[in-house]
């Protein structure tokens, strides 16, 4: 006999015992119940024998637990959950004398509680007609309620918001350095809601607007791509936070596609232009 079958009569047999005791003592217990109890016990304590793994239980065991096991998102999509739902799709239609309409699109991003959109000034400029859709896919026609020419930006208004408005962290470009990680979400060529991922290239350089006076200093650099329909986008940390406003792109040939220079005009930078005050 094994020491397993042993000790399992032993248990028995003490089982058997407190049982006695506490008919003893006048517990009412059916008899018919009684004798189920002892018939369990010792078939389960004599005869059945614990279940013993083979070699072949345990690899297919870790083969089945390593074959569902789900690896974690990666960083960069858990910073796309976070800016998406304030990304905003902006659409303009110029109007001419001749009856003909120009038009262009460009992106934007919520930036308070009462759905202020923040995007570059060249992305609507001349536009006589300005279409908004929110990542819920709410569509509004918006004004314009403010213009900072001198950074290239512009805070737009939709006439008519989503019932729940999800403004964007904003964070603090002063903590950045060089190398940081960043991402530009937007819309190039009208792609909804694209991202790409790179680097902080540099900070404090100074942008001159294609076909324009306009000078602008301070700027952040990146290199993550971005093409038309990108400006006025935000550019944002690890954290999902926005550091900047993505404005241009640098490329000292007549096409206008990313050859690995963009820039940004800082968020607190924009905010400042906006009248507002960072929240830091």
């Amino acid at each position: 006999m094994s020491e397993s079958t042993g000790s399992n009569r032993e248990r028995l047999k003490e089982g058997m015992k407190k049982a006695a005791s506490l008919l003893r003592k006048g517990l009412p217990f059916a008899s018919g119940v009684f004798a189920a109890l002892l018939a369990f016990l010792i078939y389960h304590l004599v005869f059945v024998l614990p279940n013993q793994l083979s070699e072949e239980d345990v690899n297919q065991t870790v083969a089945v637990v390593i074959g569902s096991a789900t690896p974690p998102p990666a960083y960069s999509a858990q910073v796309y959950e976070v800016i998406q739902p304030s990304l905003v799709l902006i659409q303009t239609e110029e109007r001419h004398q001749d009856a003909e309409s120009d038009f262009g699109l460009g992106s934007g991003v919520i930036v308070d509680s009462f759905g202020d959109i923040l995007t570059s000034l060249h992305v609507i400029s001349g536009a006589s007609r300005i279409k908004v859709t929110f990542a819920d896919g709410t569509e509004s026609e918006a004004q314009v309620i403010k213009e900072v020419p001198e950074l290239d930006l512009a805070v737009l208004q939709a006439l008519d918001t989503p019932l729940v408005i999800v403004p964007a962290v904003l964070g603090n470009p002063a903590n950045m350095r060089v190398g940081d990680e960043a991402f530009a979400v937007g819309h190039p060529f009208g792609l909804y809601g694209s991202m790409s991922a790179g680097v902080i290239s540099g900070f404090d350089r100074t942008f001159k607007m294609p076909d324009s006076n306009v000078v602008i200093p301070g700027m952040i650099q990146f290199d993550a791509a971005v093409n038309p329909g990108n400006s006025g986008g935000p550019l944002v940390n690890r954290a999902g936070q926005v550091i900047g406003i993505v404005t241009g792109l640098l490329n000292p040939t007549d096409a206008n596609f990313f050859i690995g220079i963009g820039f940004a005009v800082p968020i607190n930078t924009a905010v400042g232009g906006m009248g507002g005050s960072p929240p830091y």
